[in-house]
C-alpha cells in the first residue's frame, strides 16, 4: 500500500515532516460539504457499525432465551439478560484496552481497520445456526468493538486543526450518523430476526458491517492522524515476533471468552467476574487520580462533584442499557405491539430513541444557544438527564399497574418510556461528556474516555445482577423501585447544584 493512499498504515520511510504535510492537506480539505473528505468515510463507517452492533443487541437476548425448537439457545429469560449485560460491560472494557492500543502501539487506522474486521467476523460467526459458532462470534464483536469504539471519534477529531470553527459541526454529523445507524439497525435486524429467523438478523448486521469497511478503506487515503502514526510507529518495532505475539494473544483471549461463556457451569461465574472487574476499574481511576502528584490542589476538589456526576452516568445507563434485555422482554410478551390493524417487531421499539435525538438534537442545541449565559449548570442538566431514565422506568410501572391483570399493556407507555429514555440520553450524554472533559485533571486528559468507559462498563456490570430479579409477575415493582431510586438521586443531583457550582468554578 502507497503512501498517498493509505492513512495511519503508513511506510516506514515516511519522515515526520512528509506526514504532517499530509495531515495538513487532508485538513485543508472542504469538499465534503465544507468538511475533510475523510469525514464522510467515518461518518458511514459509524453509522453502519452502530447498524449493526445495535441491530445485534436489539435480537440477542431474545435469541437466548427463546426456544432450541425455535432457532434460540433455550436459556431462561434471567441468564440471557446476565449475560447480554456481562456482554455490555466486556465491550467497554476492552475500550480501554483499544483506547490504549491504538495510542501507543499501532495508531488509531489499523485499530479501527481490524476492530472492524473482527466485527464483521464475529457477525458472519452469528449468522452460523450452532451455538459453538455463537460464543466464537460474541467473542470477535466483544474484541472488534473494544479496538474501534474509542477510536472513530478520535479519527473525526484529527481532521481538523485546533481551533477549526468546523470541528463542532463535523462532530455534529458524525453523530447523525451514529442515531441514523441506531434507528435503522434494530428495525432491519429485528424484522428478520423476529419475524424469520434469528440468524438472518445477525446476517443483516454483519452485512451492515461489511458495508461500512467498504466505506472506510475507500476513504483511506482522506484520513489525518498520519503524524502522530508516525511517532507511534517510530517507536515501536513491527517485527515478526510482535505478529506471532499478537495472533496468539488474540486466540488466547478468543478461545477463553469462548470456554467462559460457553460452559454452563462457569457462565454465572463469568457474569459475576465481569461485575467484580467493572466496579473496580473506575474506582481504581478515580483513587489513582486523588492520589497522583500530577494532580494540583483545585483539581483534586473537582474529583468529589467528579463522582458524583459519573454515578448519575451510571444510574442512568442503568435504564438506558435494559432496552437490549429486560425491556425488550416486556415489550415482546407483556405489551400489544399494534397499531389498528398493523402489527409489528416488539424491538421496534428500540429504534424510538434514536428518533427523538435525531428530532431534538437540534432543538436542544438551539435552546443552550439561546438561554446562553442563563443556560442550566452543567450538574443540573446531568441532573435533568439522570431523572428522565428514572422517569422512563416509572413510565412502565404505571402502565403496568394500570393494565387489567391477563391483559396487554398499552403501546403508549412503552412509546413514552423510550421517548423519556432519548431526552434523557441526549441530555446526559452531551452534558456529561463535556463536564468530564473540563473537570478531569489535565494530567490525566488522554484517560477522560477511558474513564467514561469505565463508567458504562460499571453500568453494564451491575446491570448483569440487577437483571437477574426481573420476572413478568414483578415488572411494575422491578421498573418502579429502579426509578424512583434514580429519581431521587437526580433530584438530589440538582440540590447540590449551588454547591457545586461553587466548587467547580471552571465549569460552567
Amino acid at each position: 500500500m502507497s503512501d498517498q493512499n493509505s492513512n495511519s498504515m503508513v511506510s516506514p520511510s515516511t519522515s515526520i515532516s512528509e506526514a504532517r504535510k499530509q495531515d495538513r492537506n487532508v485538513r485543508a480539505d472542504t469538499s465534503f460539504f465544507g468538511h475533510p473528505r475523510g469525514l464522510a468515510a467515518l461518518f458511514n463507517l459509524e453509522l453502519w457499525e452502530r447498524f449493526s452492533y445495535l441491530g445485534f443487541q436489539a435480537i440477542l437476548a431474545l435469541y437466548f432465551a427463546d426456544a432450541i425448537a425455535s432457532g434460540g439457545l433455550g436459556y431462561d429469560q434471567q441468564t440471557a439478560s446476565s449475560v447480554v449485560a456481562a456482554y455490555g460491560a466486556l465491550v467497554y472494557l476492552l475500550a480501554l484496552v483499544g483506547a490504549w492500543i491504538a495510542d501507543r502501539v499501532v495508531g488509531t487506522y489499523r485499530s479501527v481497520l481490524w476492530g472492524s474486521v473482527l466485527i464483521a467476523s464475529g457477525h458472519i460467526f452469528m449468522g452460523i445456526p450452532r451455538e459453538f459458532a455463537t460464543w466464537v462470534g460474541l467473542a470477535l464483536i466483544i474484541l472488534g468493538t473494544g479496538l474501534l469504539k474509542p477510536n472513530v471519534s478520535t479519527m473525526v477529531g484529527e481532521l481538523y486543526e485546533q481551533g477549526d470553527r468546523r470541528r463542532d459541526a463535523g462532530f455534529s454529523i458524525y453523530y447523525s450518523g451514529i442515531n441514523i445507524g441506531a434507528f435503522l439497525g434494530p428495525l432491519v435486524a429485528g424484522f428478520l430476526g423476529q419475524t424469520y429467523h434469528w440468524h438472518l438478523g445477525f446476517a443483516a448486521a454483519a452485512v451492515g458491517m461489511i458495508i461500512g469497511i467498504f466505506f472506510f478503506i475507500r476513504g483511506r487515503s482522506s484520513f489525518a492522524g498520519k503524524e502522530r502514526s508516525q511517532r507511534i510507529q517510530n517507536s515501536f518495532e513491527f517485527d515478526a515476533n510482535f505478529w506471532k505475539t499478537t495472533a496468539a494473544a488474540t486466540t488466547a483471549i478468543v478461545i477463553g471468552l469462548v470456554f467462559f461463556f460457553a460452559t454452563d457451569a462457569t457462565l454465572g461465574t463469568l457474569v459475576n467476574l465481569v461485575t467484580g472487574v467493572s466496579a473496580l476499574v473506575p474506582f481504581a481511576f478515580i483513587i489513582w487520580m486523588g492520589r497522583s502528584d500530577s494532580v494540583t490542589p483545585t483539581e483534586k476538589r473537582n474529583l468529589l462533584p467528579f463522582s458524583l456526576l459519573l454515578i448519575a452516568l451510571v444510574a442512568y445507563n442503568l435504564t438506558y442499557f435494559q432496552t437490549g434485555n429486560t425491556l425488550n422482554f416486556l415489550a415482546l410478551e407483556q405489551t400489544s405491539n399494534t397499531i389498528g390493524s398493523f402489527s409489528y417487531p416488539s424491538t421496534w421499539y428500540i429504534s424510538l430513541t434514536a428518533i427523538v435525538e435525531i428530532i431534538m438534537g437540534p432543538v436542544l442545541a438551539w435552546i443552550w444557544v439561546k438561554l446562553g449565559k442563563r443556560q442550566p449548570h452543567v450538574a443540573s442538566k446531568v441532573g435533568m438527564g439522570t431523572m428522565l431514565g428514572g422517569v422512563a422506568f416509572l413510565m412502565v410501572t404505571l402502565g403496568q399497574t394500570l393494565t387489567p391483570r391477563g391483559a396487554l399493556m398499552s403501546s403508549i407507555w412503552m412509546v413514552s418510556c423510550y421517548v423519556f429514555l432519548g431526552l434523557g440520553d441526549l441530555i446526559l450524554q452531551t452534558s456529561g461528556m463535556s463536564a468530564t472533559t473540563k473537570l478531569a485533571p489535565r494530567a490525566f486528559a488522554s484517560q477522560t474516555m477511558a474513564l467514561w468507559f469505565a463508567a458504562m462498563a460499571l453500568a453494564q456490570g451491575i446491570q448483569a445482577q440487577i437483571v437477574k430479579f426481573f420476572t413478568y409477575e414483578n415488572a411494575a415493582f422491578y421498573f418502579g423501585i429502579q426509578g424512583i431510586i434514580i429519581v431521587v438521586y437526580a433530584i438530589l443531583l440538582m440540590a447540590l447544584t449551588p454547591w457545586m457550582r461553587k466548587r467547580m468554578k471552571n465549569v460552567v
